[in-house]
């Protein structure tokens, strides 16, 4: 069935491929970006299937608009995709203090005003999906990324707790958690605070990893978003790539030794 779907972040990466693979199938789509020249290609090859609208989603007073005016335009919205958002590289301590607040209103507070605009409306209707674009860094921290991953841990608790609010309101939410892509994530769209020398041989050790991962394509998970909006019963949680369940199963594993190994003094510190 046709299906209404804003995608914010369609500019470039996993926003821009999503779109192209929802309007190829025939279906209605906002494809919103702070600059809608780069979306000039999907309205002239998909006409009147394509609404393009300007979006920053840290502003939320021009979110609340721009959702009012996709969903009066095509008359529902049944399904929004918060992709937007960015990484910032750098450790803890090398973050600068609006480098950190920068990377929480896109990453955090834009998800949360893009969730906050689209609940009323799809509550009013009856259904919806919202999926947020998470990362596998959103369960599992690396070296490095530090205040990526806390937006991205930061999104899983707000929208577990939101899952279970609206899901009685017909209102489905899933969380994608992708592995590395290539894409230009880290290219391109990435900020990198300015490096404290001590870090040299941290970061070395890092970037030699992240260059030697086994990157998705971009491209494949086109297929696994369509999966997931066409599902009855979405899960609350998937990865897109493969390398992300083994090791997160590890992660997982280490952190129960580690709380069982310390059980006898958490139950003695309960009194």
């Amino acid at each position: 069935m046709k299906k209404t779907i804003l995608i914010t972040g369609a500019s470039r990466g996993f926003g821009k491929i999503w779109a192209e693979a929802f309007l190829k199938r025939g279906d209605n789509v906002i494809a919103t970006a702070r600059n809608i020249d780069s979306l000039k290609d999907l309205a002239e090859a998909y006409g009147s299937s394509v609404l393009t609208l300007e979006l920053d989603v840290t502003d939320r007073t021009q979110t609340f608009e721009v959702l009012g005016k996709a969903h009066a335009h095509f008359g529902v919205l049944d399904v929004v995709i918060n992709n937007a958002g960015y990484g910032l590289f750098g450790t803890i301590e090398e973050a600068s203090e609006q480098e950190a607040r920068e990377q929480f209103e896109a990453n955090v507070f834009g998800t949360l005003w893009v969730s906050q605009a689209a609940i009323p409306l799809m509550r009013n209707q009856g259904h919806g999906h919202i999926i947020q674009v998470s990362s596998v860094l959103g369960i599992a921290s690396i070296p490095n990324l530090g205040l990526y991953n806390a937006s991205k841990w930061a999104v899983e608790a707000m929208s577990e707790a939101m899952a279970a609010e609206i899901k009685a309101f017909g209102i489905h939410t899933t969380l994608v958690e992708p592995v590395g892509y290539s894409t230009d994530w880290s290219g391109a769209s990435a900020v990198h605070s300015k490096p404290i020398d001590v870090y040299d041989g941290l970061r070395a050790v890092v970037y030699e990893e992240l260059k030697n991962m086994p990157f998705g394509n971009p491209d494949a998970t086109a297929d696994a978003i369509l999966k997931v909006v066409d599902e009855e019963v979405p899960p609350l949680r998937i990865f897109f790539g493969k390398t992300a369940l083994p090791w997160i199963n590890q992660v997982y594993a280490d952190r129960l030794s580690q709380w069982e190994a310390w059980n006898e003094v958490s139950v003695a510190a309960h009194g």
